[in-house]
């Protein structure tokens, strides 16, 4: 049986990588939705459609009259957690009711949340976060979607899931809300520089206990949630790491090694303030090296950066409830930085 997903937020870190991990998979047909255009060849098709206006979304999505997943990975920042809200659960609402509606044979609806629905970002919390722990003081969008899911769902002949990853590393353009990146970019300005890498976070974030999602393995695990509609995943959330910790102290001098670059100690900065005046040092990189043409605040956000290397508390969530349901796929997170920079340089993004 032919599957037809559509991928909602295509183009981002990922979206982009679950088209690819299905592409290679097979037995797939595919949808993307985004607000701009692919920057890479698919087969996939392609619709530009503006999820914030009702009249726009069903206007585009009427005719998808054979969908049988729809994979939800969109996401628009507002300046507060009240504002998110509203946007976010609208753009959920305005994907999978036109797509139900048109197609019949929806099975299964899956929605990438966060670890923010545990108030990770807010300062220390319960750990290891197990998925019936409950949200911090709300609002919180992630909770509102999940909500909306819950209910829309009761009487439906499709299933939902729901995964909560945490700061999803991976290739992708146009898309500059990736540590990787700003690692990278950091380093190569650095050493433009002259500099030593440092970690210009705060000494406790050095030292606290951290964990990273790949995107290749959150795109897996999206794929066994779909497979197992009927079953292990039915209506059921799940925490999606690469199953191992680190502390930064222990990864950044392999980062240095990687970047061929000295390496000392933490000096705690505002890369949000420090880099807002580096767009030229990194155009003259780009020049040096003859890099692909990615403009500079579409390369890295520096004010996602300073928040991950901010956090001087532990971030760790449980992952024995997907392992127990069936899903037992993990990544070394060290191994999965160093890759992911040899892409972006293999790719012709970065300096080698």
């Amino acid at each position: 049986m032919t599957k037809k997903a559509v991928i909602v937020g295509a183009l981002g870190v990922i979206g982009r990588n679950l088209m690819d991990h299905l592409a290679a998979q097979g037995g797939w047909e595919m949808v993307g939705l985004s607000r701009r255009k692919p920057d890479f060849e698919s087969e996939a098709e392609f619709i530009s459609v503006d999820l914030l206006d009702r009249g726009d979304a069903e206007e585009k999505l009427r005719h998808l009259n054979d969908v049988t997943h729809i994979f939800y990975a969109a996401f628009q920042a507002r300046p507060s957690w009240a504002e998110h809200g509203a946007p976010n659960l609208a753009m959920l609402v305005n994907s999978v009711e036109p797509i139900a509606a048109a197609s019949p044979g929806l099975r299964h609806v899956h929605l990438v949340e966060g670890n923010k629905i545990y108030g990770s970002h807010l300062g220390p919390f319960k750990t290891p976060a197990k998925e019936d722990d409950p949200p911090h003081m709300l609002p919180n969008f992630y909770w509102d979607q999940e909500q909306w899911l819950r209910e829309a769902q009761v009487g439906r002949d499709w299933t939902w899931s729901a995964s909560r990853p945490q700061t999803v590393c991976g290739f992708a353009l146009g898309n500059p809300m990736n540590i990787t990146t700003c690692i990278a970019v950091y380093a190569a300005i650095s050493k433009e520089l002259g500099l030593p890498l440092r970690f210009p976070g705060k000494r406790g974030a050095y030292e606290a206990v951290y964990q990273v999602t790949d995107s290749k393995l959150l795109a897996e695990s999206m794929e066994w949630c779909a497979l197992n509609a009927d079953g292990a995943a039915a209506n059921e959330v799940f925490n999606i790491t690469n199953t191992d910790f680190f502390r930064w102290k222990n990864v950044w001098p392999k980062f240095a090694a990687f970047f061929d670059m000295p390496m000392d100690d933490v000096q705690t900065i505002s890369l949000t303030d420090f880099m807002a005046d580096k767009e030229e040092v990194w155009n003259k990189i780009v020049e040096k090296h003859n890099l692909e043409r990615v403009s500079y605040k579409e390369i890295a956000a520096w004010p996602f950066a300073d928040y991950v290397f901010g956090t001087d508390w532990d971030v760790m969530t449980s992952t024995i409830k997907v392992r127990q349901a069936g899903f037992h796929n993990c990544v070394d997170s060290e191994e999965m930085f160093l890759r992911i920079f040899k892409e972006f340089q293999d790719r012709n993004v970065l300096p080698r």
